[in-house]
Parts: structure tokens; sequence; C-alpha cells
């Protein structure tokens, strides 16, 4: 009896990749699609927003702009910091803080123009300052592709109620994307309120404590194409275990034996791989809409994008909230994961292996059979799932679902974190057909075994309308999380990469179209064959 349980399940298994992964002839499908109801509400890039960033444009101008600040009298200099003051308060908590900290960024400058930065009095520091300082606008150019998890405080609500985190990827000037919030509302009808925002918005304070494994440090580096006679030249000099501060001594130290200046371009990059791993820590005084995670290593100058944010429960109970989000330096990508209980204090670390690869990683809010599992993207075309007993090492991605439906033949990928429900995990779906056109979808996947697609809508979810296709990037829906609420799936979405809006759908509908898909029988016809088969052994 158990050999024949056993190979009933093996026959399944492979029953189950030829039909479930190609679960429906291609060709048009007439089924009905379930009926959505967009939210009225839009939330919309303000070009208001802004933070106060250093701004440097060499070091022979940055000498040439000190010398003449020095050069004015102690009136002028103030009777010209003075106004600034006046006027940039009202934009910045804590403008002069921010004056003097650009200030200290360019000492090295100021001692090769001459002068001691100790003897410099107040408003010199803060007017040298203002001169290394510029207004950037996190969201003047778009505002999409949100997650959205339960806020950590549902204190004082009424009964049926819901306190949101909604993250978005809000994108400035030269297509830098950043990380932004803002705090919402859902009452038990599912109206969704989006709480105004608050007046300034604050970078997080960087702290770099890290202790850095070196097996894993040198393997990212290698996979950041940095070059390896340096790198086994500086791993030489490293224990199993480190810290920034050795790193970076070894790194400045053999650095300044080069003489070839691309060479020397290796160490630096060795030192902005380090800055991939930090804290972050934002003041206990700002609004949730006042936090932005803004790009802070070389090796994600181009962006941060696509956070996936996930309420995740560990085994003794205990809540953490992870994301996983793609860095981006202009021509590279590098995955990296977010940490945080009370998205005050975060802390952010580069992913590791074969399946920490390309965009679209989504982790489970809980592991299974003892194992973290998450799902992937690498080849950028296809599902993949993966185990490990480690968050930040991921390897051996096994294809999970492959294009199937004309809506999806560009490619299939993830739209945040698989939600688990009664009947299986489900996973909301983009794909990408003709003209381009990204549309959302949705798959359920086994509980205990989420290698088994039990279903897959033949037709799309969510569907660019006339009000929806045109923006930033044309014909594009896409959500990076969604959520469930007194029994209807909230599904937040970006507009055509410009503006963000809301989807709900009733869970019971979608949950019983999607074991009624083709997917969902095939898989029951493979099941039946495979045992009518045994049987007759």
């Amino acid at each position: 009896m158990l050999t024949k349980t056993w190979v009933l399940h093996v026959n399944f298994v492979s029953e189950k990749h030829k039909l479930i992964n190609h679960c429906a002839p291609l060709g048009v499908y007439s089924n009905m699609r379930l009926l959505i109801e967009r939210k009225p509400v839009k939330v919309y890039p303000d070009p208001k927003r802004v933070i106060a960033r250093f701004f440097f444009n060499g070091d022979e101008r940055a000498v040439q702009v000190i010398k003449h600040v020095m050069a004015l009298s102690d009136k002028d200099v103030f009777n010209l910091i003075s106004p600034l003051l006046q006027e940039y308060s009202k934009r910045h908590r804590n403008i002069t803080k921010i004056l003097i900290r650009h200030c200290k960024k360019v000492i090295f400058c100021i001692e090769r123009a001459g002068f001691d930065f100790e003897a410099l009095d107040k408003y010199q520091k803060l007017l040298i300052g203002s001169y290394f300082t510029h207004e950037y606008s996190i969201e003047s150019a778009a505002f999409f592709n949100p997650s959205i998890v339960e806020d950590p405080d549902q204190s004082e609500l009424v009964e049926g109620e819901k306190r949101l985190i909604i993250s978005f990827r809000a994108v400035g000037e030269g297509h830098i994307s950043s990380v932004v919030f803002r705090r919402a509302l859902i009452d038990r009808d599912h109206n969704i309120t989006v709480i105004p925002v608050g007046n300034y918005i604050d970078e997080a304070e960087v702290i770099k404590n890290a202790i850095y494994n070196k097996k894993l440090f040198l393997k990212k580096a290698a996979d950041s194409r940095i070059n390896i006679e340096v790198l086994d030249e500086v791993g030489a000099k490293l224990n199993d275990k480190f810290d920034y501060a050795t790193l970076r001594k070894i790194s400045l130290d053999g650095k300044n034996l080069q003489e070839n200046e691309l060479k020397k371009l290796e160490y630096d990059k060795i030192l902005w791989l380090s800055d991939t791993y930090h804290e972050i820590s934002f003041s206990r005084d700002t609004d949730i809409s006042d936090r932005i995670i803004y790009p802070i290593s070389e090796f994600e100058r181009k962006g941060i994008e696509d956070a996936r944010f996930v309420r995740f429960v560990k085994d003794d109970g205990s809540v953490v909230f992870y994301a996983t989000y793609t860095a981006y330096d202009g021509a590279m990508i590098m995955p990296k994961l977010l940490q945080t209980t009370d998205f005050y204090d975060f802390k952010i670390s580069p992913l590791h292996g074969i399946g920490a690869q390309n965009k679209n990683l989504a982790l489970f809010p809980r592991k299974i059979n003892g194992k973290y599992a998450m799902m992937s993207r690498i080849d950028g075309w296809n599902n993949y799932l993966m185990y490990s007993d480690k968050l930040t090492v991921w390897d051996n991605p096994v294809k999970l679902q492959a294009p199937v439906f004309p809506w999806e033949f560009i490619q299939i990928g993830n739209c945040g974190s698989p939600i688990e429900t009664a009947a299986g995990w489900l996973v909301i779906t983009h794909g990408v057909g003709p003209m381009r056109r990204y549309c959302l979808g949705a798959s359920l996947f086994d509980l205990n075994d989420p290698s088994i697609e039990i279903g897959r809508l033949n037709e799309p979810l969510v569907i660019p309308n006339k009000d929806e296709r045109e923006g930033y990037v044309p014909n594009v829906l896409y959500s990076c999380g969604s959520i469930i609420h007194n029994g209807e799936l909230i599904i937040p979405y970006g507009l055509s990469d410009y503006c963000s809006s809301f989807a709900g759908v009733k869970i019971d509908l979608l949950i019983k179209k999607l074991k009624s898909s083709n997917c969902a029988i095939a898989k029951q016809e493979a099941e039946g064959a495979v045992i009518k088969n045994n049987l007759s052994v």
C-alpha cells in the first residue's frame, strides 16, 4: 500500500508539470471576467514634497566657492544666510542641522582652501552648507507600484475598521526612485481613506554597524563584477567576520598604493557594496508620510524600486515586516531586503544566491515546512519558487509558472507576496501581452506544497481602462502587494506608472473562479488519470 501511494505521488507530480504549467490550450477565451470594483480614490504625485540633498560639483569648484564665502564680511554672511533660514525652515524640519551636516561633508575642501573648519563661526558654516545643498522633489515625475500591509498600530478603531500602511515607488528628477509611505483607513464596507501627508519629509539617519560574512560578501562582490584580483587582495586581509571600519581601512590602504585610476575605482566599488548593508533610523516625531527611504549606496544610485512589503509571522507568533526591493545603479540590478517591526528602524541587506537575481522577489508571509519560501523571476519571463534556511541566501529556484494565455505571452510575474487563504496561497500576478500591455491576474497554489498550481484565471483580473492607460508608461497596471479585509481582496495598483488607485473583488468569488479554471480542471483530470492508471496496475 505504501509503495502504491508513493508511485501515485511520483506519477502525479510528473503529470502535474505537464498539465498544470500548460493548463489550457492556447487561443482566445470566452470566460466572463470577475466583477471588479474600482475605488473612487487616487493618490497622485506631489511635486511640493521635497528633501534637502547634498550637492557637489567637484573638488576644484568647491574650493573656489568656499574661498568666495570666506572673503565675505561677517555682516554679508549673516545678511545672506538669515533670509535663507527663514525661507527654508518652512520647507524642511531643522534646516540648520542639514546645512551643518553638508558643510561637514566638504571639510577636506575647506582645508584645501586654507581654512580650519573648527575656527569657522556658525553662520559661515551654515552659508557654506547652503552652497552644497539642493532641493529634490521626490514625487515630481510619478507615484506608483504600491504595496499594502496592516499598520502595527490598530488602536482606537471601531469594529470592522483597519489601519493600513501603503508603500509607493516615488520617482523624481533623473528617474531616481525611492520608497515613500502613506497611512490609510479602510472601513467595514471597504471604503478607503488615505490620510493627508505631513508638511515635511525626513531622510533617515544611516547607521553602518553591520558585521559582514566574508564568504557571502566576496561572492556578492564577484557577482557585482568587481575586479577579482582586488577582491583576492582585500579578502586575504579580512577575517571570516568583519566590520565596516576594518573593511574601509583595508580598502583605502589598498587604493592609496595603486597608481592605476581604474584599479583605484575597484576599491571604491568595494566600499560602495559595503554601503548596501546598513541600518536606518527615523526620528520618532515623524509621521509615516514624512519618512522616505532614498538611495544611499552607489549600487542603488539610480533608484530603489518596487518594494514588496509583507507582514511575516515567525514561528513564535511574533510579527516582523519584510520587504524585498530592487536596487539599481543604471546598469546592474541588486535585490535587497528591508526588515522592520515599527517602520521607524530598518535593517537593510542584499540578497545572495542564484535565485536572488533580477526583479520580482516576493517572500511568503510565514515559513512552509520549516523553511522560508520566496517567489522570484530570475529569467525575467517566468515565475520561480525557492526555499531557504536563511532569509538572505536563495538558491535552487524551480520554475513555477510560465506564460500560458495570450495576455501574458511576453512574461508573467508576481505582484506581491502570496496571501494565505483556507483554499491555498493566493498570488496576484502581472502578465504582459500585445502592445506591452500590463494586466493583473491571479493564481492559487497548494498551502503545503506551493509548487502545485491549483488554478489560474484564464482572463485578466484587472485591465487598464480608458482612464488608466495614459501616463508615465502607458498601458501598465502594476501592484506590489494586496490585502484581504472583511471578505474582499483589496488591490492597490499603479496606473500607467503615474499615480495609484485601488480595486476590490469578493474573495469567495475569486477563489471559486480559480478552482473552476482550466488549471484546476487540468489538475483534476491529471489526478484522476493517474489514480485510474495506478489502480489498473
